[in-house]
């Protein structure tokens, strides 16, 4: 996967700089074109000249040496690359990284780069458990950016534990994996909805529920980081998409999500109902605001339409996937809708679990395919979460063709 791509190398001031020298060997055997970027503090460990040499590219040091006056250096060199990898990463441009400051070459070239970021950290074990440096990595981590966990050993300290930079090999290994796994669903169209739905019942008030569309919105952007065309249909979120193979369509209520979903459910490969759409919604909706009154107020409520039971109905080669968010016995009721509604794939939410559930940034899910194979995704970020659920239902589809 790295043959011919563009890989801009980041070496910052720590000891482990050394075994950049051997990254930047294995990556241009490989058949990458390898450009290095360092730091003062990295020039003072190991000389440009080196890496000049292994990579046969100029290395960049300074923010203001502009060797093409056509060209502003560090913009340039951000678009060139494909993939950019930071080893050894330190606390300090971790922590510059997080903050979005940009005082020199490296820095200014990382905040300008559209390219996938691997972070390759190498520190004291006390310092990589500072919660000033987790909580940056954890950051970096939300924003998309790809961190390759250091290794245990005697560190250049002194101290055992963890903070050695891993070796070059693990580090394009694990460079390689994630390359392949962007690559799982390139030509694939991919259906999501998210969200909740807005059920009217006058001009001032609606029935809704707790989803924020957090973890639909994860899928889509994970599964656009794969390759696949995506096509969002959410309720109303106060979320954000930017991601160029995402289409978002907004809708409201039930019947708009049911009609938008199966407007494009045919030309989509996967189609995953995420979204928390209303079971029930008002008989009559009033055209004016319902006064106080001085007894009780009787709602009549109608069923929407079963989105995922309609879709299963219909299906043919898609491959379709539903969410069950339960409280009492979970995975009985997940079974249950994955037999009935005719799902390949179902994903149960025990929203009564720690860290799992409607708004919060982490999840806890278990995976069950259609011959009931169980996968469990322990407590991590949705992100993370929505990363796991598209690999295995990557090797589902895969099982099915062979």
């Amino acid at each position: 996967m790295l043959q011919n791509k563009h890989i801009l190398l980041g070496v910052s001031g720590g000891i482990a700089a050394y075994k950049a020298c051997a990254l930047t060997s294995k990556l241009t055997q490989q058949g990458a074109n390898v450009k290095v970027i360092m730091t003062e503090n990295a020039a003072k460990f190991v000389s440009p000249l080196t890496f000049q040499a292994l990579s046969r590219n100029p290395v960049y040091t300074d923010t203001f040496d502009e060797k093409d006056p056509a060209n502003i250096a560090h913009i340039d060199v951000a678009d060139w690359a494909d993939i950019t990898i930071l080893a050894p990463a330190t606390a300090n441009v971790i922590g510059k990284l997080a903050g979005g400051i940009a005082d020199d070459m490296l820095s200014t070239v990382l905040l300008a780069t559209q390219s996938s970021v691997y972070i390759a950290p190498a520190m004291n074990v006390h310092m990589y458990a500072h919660p000033a440096v987790m909580e940056n990595m954890q950051k970096l981590e939300s924003w998309g950016y790809h961190f390759i966990e250091p290794g245990a050993g005697y560190l250049a300290c002194g101290y055992v534990g963890k903070g050695r930079l891993e070796e070059p090999e693990s580090i394009i290994a694990a460079v390689d994996n994630h390359q392949s796994e962007n690559a799982l669903f390139s030509g694939k169209r991919v259906l999501i909805s998210a969200g909740p739905t807005q059920e009217k019942v006058d001009p001032v008030r609606f029935f809704t529920n707790r989803s924020s569309g957090k973890m639909g919105f994860a899928l889509a952007e994970a599964a656009a980081n794969m390759g696949a065309k995506v096509t969002l249909v959410t309720g109303p979120v106060s979320l954000e998409t930017g991601h160029q193979m995402i289409q978002r369509l907004d809708v409201v209520t039930a019947v708009d999500m049911y009609k938008t979903m199966h407007a494009h459910f045919p030309e989509n490969d996967i189609v995953i109902k995420a979204a928390a759409v209303a079971d029930y919604r008002p008989k009559q909706i009033y055209d004016e605001k319902m006064k106080k009154q001085s007894d009780d107020w009787h709602v009549a409520m109608e069923r929407t339409k079963d989105i995922l039971q309609s879709l299963g109905d219909i299906k043919e080669q898609q491959f379709l996937a539903g969410f069950a968010a339960e409280t009492t016995d979970p995975v009985d009721y997940g079974i249950a809708k994955l037999e009935k509604k005719n799902l390949d794939a179902i994903i149960i939410n025990d929203v009564a679990a720690q860290g799992a559930g409607f708004g919060g940034d982490t999840n806890v899910v278990t995976y069950i395919n259609k011959i009931q194979d169980k996968d469990e995704i322990t407590l991590r970020s949705k992100q993370a979460v929505a990363h796991e659920l598209l690999l295995l239902i990557a090797r589902d589809m895969k099982d099915e063709t062979n």
